[in-house]
């Protein structure tokens, strides 16, 4: 599931590659997979963006926004978007496939479920899509210690985990539980530990783990769990995560544990995260 660093990298790679392109074709399949998630009809697609030019692209938190002209193709983080070459074959299981006149194409494949948004601008009120044009990310200067006690400043945010805080309710848009397992890991807390409990060192802690970690897996390509618009892995290496369950903590030495918790996994070390 791509997250910000993915739709940072995906979003720049988009940008380069699709410059001037004009779209000659669109497909969806005739019965959509039941997890992929359409803004109006998604047989209407083909004529909000047939003959369009590429116009731009950007990363809005985990999403990725595709500007052609006056039309918007958001696809959220589910998605997995890859370029092909004139030569090349698309994806046989893609959601959406668009055709260019060089004969490149782009295809979208659903990863368990996600959204396929097209819409001519202005007329798409998602509150994630919304959310995540307003919130600064953390990959901008905007997003500083100062905005980040900002949001750990709100009724009950005491009572709530380290997961839970980061990695719902779009607070981070783009910041999910994939992201958080080095985030968490780099600050030495436990996804678990209680906001309440974290004294002003640890929050100063905690924010800087969070622009660390996403401009060191933005700059690296993204996580090597994940793929870029090209199909190829990103460079960052995933210290959490099921790659590397039951293998040392590279900082203590203890064993890598996992954990269902709040709807998936959480790996943390209990040798050097506090909890």
């Amino acid at each position: 599931m791509i997250e910000i660093p993915e739709a940072f990298v995906i979003a720049n790679q988009i940008d380069e590659t699709l410059a001037s392109k004009k779209v000659e074709k669109v497909e969806v399949p005739a019965k959509p997979n039941k997890y992929s998630f359409y803004f109006g009809n998604p047989s209407e697609y083909w004529r909000l963006l047939n003959g369009a030019v590429f116009s731009s692209a950007r990363a809005l938190g985990g999403m990725v926004e595709i500007s052609f002209e006056s039309r918007r193709l958001v696809l959220s983080d589910g998605a997995v978007i890859t370029f092909h070459d004139k030569d090349g074959t698309p994806e046989s299981k893609s959601q959406l496939t668009i055709t260019f006149g060089d004969g490149t194409s782009l295809t979208v494949r659903i990863q368990l479920y996600g959204g396929i948004w097209c819409f001519n601008e202005g007329e798409f009120n998602n509150k994630y899509y919304l959310a995540a044009q307003e919130k600064p990310s953390p990959l901008v200067d905007q997003f500083n210690e100062a905005y980040f006690l900002r949001i750990l400043d709100f009724a009950g945010a005491g009572k709530h985990s380290l997961k839970s805080f980061l990695a719902t309710e779009q607070r981070i848009p783009g910041l999910g539980n994939g992201t958080l397992q080095d985030i968490a890991w780099t600050s030495g807390l436990h996804p678990k530990i209680k906001i309440e409990s974290l004294s002003d060192e640890e929050r100063g802690r905690l924010f800087s783990s969070i622009r660390s970690v996403m401009k060191k897996m933005a700059m690296r390509g993204g996580r090597d769990s994940e793929k870029d618009f090209f199909g190829n892995r990103g460079g960052y290496t995933t210290i959490m995560g099921k790659g590397t369950y039951g293998k040392p903590c590279p900082r203590c030495g203890a064993l890598i544990e996992r954990q269902d918790y709040l709807g998936g996994k959480i790996y943390f070390c209990s040798g050097c995260q506090k909890k």
